[in-house]
């Protein structure tokens, strides 16, 4: 078992390690890590390079999540282990994805934050809260303006696949490290701002455009993609 545990933790970890960032680099040439806001997510991606390189940033980082998730299970269904097991080490291969996101080694550990991530492993673990949590988490941030709000019912979502469809009693304790992260990252964000939004969402989703065309999409464009960083 201590064999399983280290290989999903491991295999998880690499495949979150395998960035949008450097796809976008490896097709244009620019590495958006060293440009705009100085970091790998999607948003950043549309700012410097446009809003089709945000949208394959995003859409490669919710999906080696989802891949990673479906490979493994597809890998146990090879092997006789209980459904307990099944799903512990499910969550497991899932939390090294986030962190290999999150921390990657040749980033010198300063990555995304694993939102888009964490969609493509609940869109494996359960495709249909994981879609509802997605929908959920893009609603939320336009209705309040508040993009914390958002990643705070998307991982309420997270929380309500670990309690059910999840068999067994380890996925919800795996759930909390990441919990304790992301409210850490959060008082992080309040101490250094008293608004904790990066923009007012509806403003830039109305339909009354201020400022230059190129300065509204970009802005657009960086709203959408930040809720998938």
């Amino acid at each position: 078992m201590i064999l399983w545990i280290a290989f999903a933790l491991f295999s998880g970890y690499l495949i979150g390690c395998l960035h949008g960032s450097s796809l976008a680099q490896l097709l244009s040439g620019i590495n958006v890590k060293k440009e705009g806001v100085k970091n790998s997510g999607a948003s950043n991606a549309a700012i410097v390079l446009g809003w089709k390189y945000g949208a394959l940033v995003a859409f490669w980082d919710i999906l080696k999540g989802a891949l990673a998730v479906i490979g493994f299970r597809l890998l146990l269904n090879s092997f006789s282990l209980s459904d307990d097991t099944v799903w512990m080490l499910l969550f497991l291969v899932g939390a090294g994805v986030i962190f290999g996101h999150n921390f990657p080694f040749y980033m010198n550990f300063d990555g995304g934050k694993g939102t888009a991530s964490v969609i493509g492993v609940m869109l494996a673990l359960d495709w249909k809260l994981g879609l509802a949590g997605g929908l959920l988490l893009v609603l939320a941030a336009l209705a309040t303006d508040y993009l914390v709000i958002g990643v705070l019912v998307l991982y309420g979502m997270f929380f309500a696949i670990a309690y059910w469809p999840a068999e067994g009693i380890w996925p919800l304790p795996l759930l909390l490290p990441y919990l304790l992260w992301l409210f850490g990252s959060i008082l992080k964000t309040l101490s250094a701002s008293k608004r904790v939004r990066k923009r007012k969402y509806r403003r830039y989703f109305g339909r009354n455009r201020q400022g230059p065309p190129n300065t509204y999409d970009s802005h657009r464009s960086f709203c959408f993609f930040s809720l998938l960083e």
